[in-house]
């Protein structure tokens, strides 16, 4: 898993298969699975890092 601290607040599919060393469509299903909130805008994808880190811990984001 790569240093969290090097990426934006707001992260997009691209950071999420980075991070989790993750192939492109894993990525793009887990952030559809509804598993933690994630915000669209246009076609892109936008992930808050907070929410993302509290998921990685198995936290409860709601």
């Amino acid at each position: 898993m790569r240093e969290l601290e090097n990426y934006p607040d707001v992260l997009n599919v691209e950071d999420i298969q980075k991070i989790l060393c993750i192939g492109r469509r894993q990525a793009y299903e887990l952030v559809s699975s509804g598993q933690f909130h994630t915000v669209r805008v246009g076609k892109r994808i936008k992930i808050l890092k907070a929410v993302f880190i509290c998921w990685l811990q198995g936290e409860k984001t709601f």
